[in-house]
């Protein structure tokens, strides 16, 4: 029998009599994710855990906790990871130093893993990636946290070789980003709230750009525990909010489903849902008292400073840890500059490791912005995060090879859908972000339409 089960956060069970491939597989009831800020919205029942266990392969999108989280990961030793084929291959390096068993698949190139089940990775500029599985010809696009992006054409013309095509992608209200922002004044901003409908709306028009005609909510579904980022969870998704405003020519699939691949019907597994037990900081080692030493504060400053990039984006970094004001001079003309306050231990350990969007998703750590509109201002976040902590590049000459890379593997779509993008945020800038606008909608429209 020939079937997928969806289950935890962003986990897809292929079966073809056997389970054959778990993906991202965080086993999120039992492992925290972002220093204990997230644990799973559900359950993951005992069988589903015994399949993953028992998969033949598993695959990782990219390096973050709730995807590829470093206590899972230990329970998976001896198995066979497969992996997209990253700039720089900073996961497969660290899987292989570990003594994994790690094979990097190429982009655009089918793979089969069974009789009925095979795979096909797209990797993109900022170290996430997109997994295509064919089970027994049925097409399940799993977008996990990525946008289709320059790969929109090729999967769209891929999608017409299908009758059933199912995406699976995140969507939301924004919270698997940094939205723990004050003003200069140390006021809280709050954020502001998506209409009703939103979620299945965005879902929707994914859908579209790559001709699913299945939706199955995913790579969403997570809580906080944390007493300082609790806060963050009336931004979480309720699980009757995804199917709000999914359009009528899409078959809309419960999360957490399983999908008969012989004749495409669904049973809702159902999981329960996860108890939250609110946990101090202290648990996973953050004191926010703790002050930086001069020479843990010399490690965070070469850290932000060998960034060269960041010499072109602010003038300042300014570190507050244990009410200690430490100011990263990048000693230019810039008038812009970013504040964190974050405790001690969490700082550090994203600095050894290289993992500082960690801190940014955890929402605990808080951020003031100077100057900027966003920590996408001249792509701060990517320089520091997707470029250099994940991609292994720091400065211009690195960067412009990076870049050549990813435009010989994708050739023309990668300039025309990144100048689409920045276009897109230049022009949403002038524009009220409001979707009942209607200039707003036409908008979005005419740039859906364009992709």
């Amino acid at each position: 029998m020939a079937h997928v089960a969806t289950i935890g956060n962003a986990t897809i069970i292929g079966y073809d009599k056997m389970p054959i491939i778990s993906t991202d597989p965080w086993i999120c009831d039992e492992d925290s994710a972002y220093f204990g800020s997230w644990i799973g919205s559900h359950t993951i029942p005992t069988q589903y855990k015994k399949d993953i266990l028992e998969s033949k392969y598993l695959w990782f999108s990219h390096g973050h906790p709730d995807h590829i989280n470093p206590d899972s990961l230990k329970r998976f030793e001896g198995k066979k990871i497969l992996l997209p084929d990253h700039y720089g291959s900073r996961i497969y390096k660290d899987l292989k130093e570990d003594k994994f068993d790690v094979e990097i698949l190429k982009d655009k190139v089918w793979y089969e893993l069974s009789k009925n089940i095979r795979i096909q990775c797209l990797s993109n500029w900022l170290q996430d990636s997109i997994l295509l599985l064919e089970v027994n010809k049925r097409l399940f696009v799993n977008l996990n946290d990525s946008d289709p992006g320059a790969h929109t054409r090729y999967i769209r013309n891929l999608s017409k070789k299908y009758k059933q095509i199912y995406l699976l992608s995140l969507s939301g209200f924004g919270d698997a980003d940094m939205i723990n922002f004050f003003s200069e004044e140390g006021k809280k901003i709050t954020k502001s709230k998506k209409p009703q409908g939103y979620v299945g709306k965005q879902l929707s028009d994914k859908a579209n750009l790559i001709g699913a005609n299945n939706i199955v909510p995913f790579s969403s579904f997570h809580q906080y525990q944390r007493s300082d980022s609790i806060w963050a969870q009336e931004h979480t998704v309720p699980d009757e909010s995804y199917k709000d405003g999914v359009y009528l020519d899409h078959k809309y699939i419960e999360p957490f489903s399983l999908i008969d691949c012989m004749n495409d019907t669904s049973i809702p597994i159902r999981p329960k849902k996860f108890d939250v037990i609110v946990k101090r900081p202290e648990e996973f080692g953050d004191n926010w008292s703790d002050e930086l030493t001069l020479k843990e504060f010399q490690e965070v400053k070469n850290y932000f400073l060998s960034k060269n990039k960041l010499n072109k984006v602010v003038r300042y970094i300014r570190i507050i840890v244990g009410n200690k004001e430490n100011i990263i001079d990048f000693k230019n003309d810039l008038k812009t500059g970013v504040t964190f306050e974050v405790p001690r231990n969490s700082l550090l350990t994203t600095i050894r490791l290289k993992i500082f969007d960690d801190l940014l998703i955890g929402n605990y750590m808080k951020t003031t912005l100077h100057g900027i509109e966003s920590l996408y201002h001249k792509n701060f976040k990517y320089i520091i995060a997707n470029w250099s902590d994940n991609g292994l590049v720091n400065n211009e000459e690195e960067f412009q090879n990076y870049v050549k890379e990813y435009k010989i593997k994708n050739g023309r779509d990668f300039l025309y859908y990144n100048f689409l993008d920045q276009s897109k945020n230049l022009f949403f800038r002038f524009v009220s972000n409001k979707s009942n606008s209607t200039i707003y909608k036409f908008s979005k429209k005419i740039f859906n339409f364009l992709r």
